[in-house]
């Protein structure tokens, strides 16, 4: 019986990818929380995840010269953040709220690295046959 990898991970790698990509934004977020006229962005996780999990579905670039939108995240746009009171310069970050889901979306990365690391060495030992 061949070793399927997508059964194997299950969504623990896909998440990786999604939760990188959110990492950045919230990053960018930060990094711009004084930057009169800045709109907070962020993805839905949970409708990013789905989309990568369903390769068929989503917009598909058919020919290399075919330009990728980057306010995609696979498959999901990237949404303005509404917040509860903007500054008065039209920024939007609440900075509070940024780090917060930053330290949240990091301790989930890292929570899917761990399991993709149980998962890899039990295909190891299995491979092995210990």
């Amino acid at each position: 019986m061949p070793i399927s990898f997508d059964s194997a991970l299950g969504n623990h790698d896909k998440a990786l990818l999604v939760r990188t990509r959110r990492a950045e934004l919230l990053a960018s977020n930060i990094a711009n929380s004084d930057t009169p006229g800045y709109k907070a962005r962020d993805i839905d996780f949970k409708s990013a995840l789905a989309n990568i999990q369903r390769p068929d579905q989503g917009l598909k670039l058919t020919h290399r010269n075919h330009i990728q939108s980057s306010s995609l995240v696979a498959g999901t746009e990237v949404m303005y953040r509404v917040p509860n009171q903007a500054a008065l310069d039209g920024n939007t970050v609440d900075a509070q709220l940024e780090k917060s889901a930053f330290a949240e979306n990091a301790l989930r990365y890292q929570a899917s690295l761990a399991f993709l690391d149980m998962k890899f060495k039990g295909l190891k030992s299995a491979l092995k046959g210990e």
